[in-house]
């Protein structure tokens, strides 16, 4: 049930972060008569402290985040898997050397590796899914690789490559089908962590550059108001919150429908 009412949430979400492209919203209107306006009838959202209206600016980020989001997962999910898969299945000093590889990435805190290829890429759209695409290829790979050397074992991957099936034919014929549950899941739970990421890069600075909004940017530009206009962070942090916990909801949705164990 709770994973049913999270996929309408990010569902609706993702509808409204579509819409965004398309309606006539101005974001970055800026009205000197409703600085600081909070919350009413006629602005649900109030106004930030420029007087641009929040409801606006949150739909135009959520674009932004959705954007970064589904970029990331779909680079990282795809480089990092066929590194893993084709490392796994060819073997050998391939297979130490993308480990090695792989090992050194994971050695750096995530977060911190990203926001420092951010700040050499500088700030930008483009530049904040290359540098969190660079970070985040390398849980895919390790999942991938560990499914491959499972695989394997199977008879029937056995038989098919004592036939002579080529690499090609191995990887996406046989092994990518059997290995999809547990990279959905991996996903899944990847978006929440880009949407994290991109928000943190943002309220330091290095994401989505003013005046075009973002969550991330909207809570740093809020904090010096948060005493006298508290709905400046509370409306973008609450949303990031719940569209964060609505992700993680699914992914675990997910894992229990597809029976996918950690490994």
């Amino acid at each position: 049930m709770a994973g049913r009412v999270s996929l309408y949430f990010l569902l609706g979400c993702c509808l409204l972060a579509l819409l965004a492209f398309v309606l006539p919203l101005s974001p970055n209107t800026i009205s000197l008569d409703k600085i600081l306006v909070t919350p009413e009838p006629s602005a649900w959202f109030g106004y930030d402290e420029l007087g641009r209206p929040i409801l606006s600016r949150v739909l135009a980020g959520a674009s932004v985040s959705f954007t970064v989001a589904v970029a990331v997962v779909l680079i990282s999910a795809t480089v990092g898997t066929l590194i893993g898969t084709v490392s796994a299945f060819i073997g050998g000093r391939l297979d130490l050397l993308t480990g090695l590889i792989t090992d050194i990435f994971l050695a750096f805190p995530g977060i911190l590796l990203a926001i420092a290829l951010a700040a050499i890429l500088g700030p930008g759209i483009n530049n904040i899914i290359i540098a969190l695409s660079l970070v985040g290829w390398t849980g895919y790979a390790r999942l991938a690789r560990t499914q491959t050397l499972s695989l394997m074992q199977r008879d029937h991957i056995a038989a098919a490559r004592s036939l002579g099936s080529g690499l090609p034919r191995m990887v996406f014929r046989h092994l990518l089908p059997l290995m999809a549950a547990p990279l959905i899941v991996e996903a899944t739970f990847g978006i929440a962590s880009v949407i994290i990421a991109e928000a943190g890069l943002s309220f330091l600075g290095l994401g989505v550059q003013p005046p075009e909004p973002s969550w991330g940017s909207m809570i740093r530009e809020g904090v010096r108001y948060l005493l006298v206009a508290p709905h400046l962070v509370i409306i973008p942090g609450s949303l990031l919150f719940m569209v964060v916990f609505a992700v993680n909801i699914l992914g675990d949705a997910l894992r229990d429908r597809l029976d996918v164990r950690q490994h």
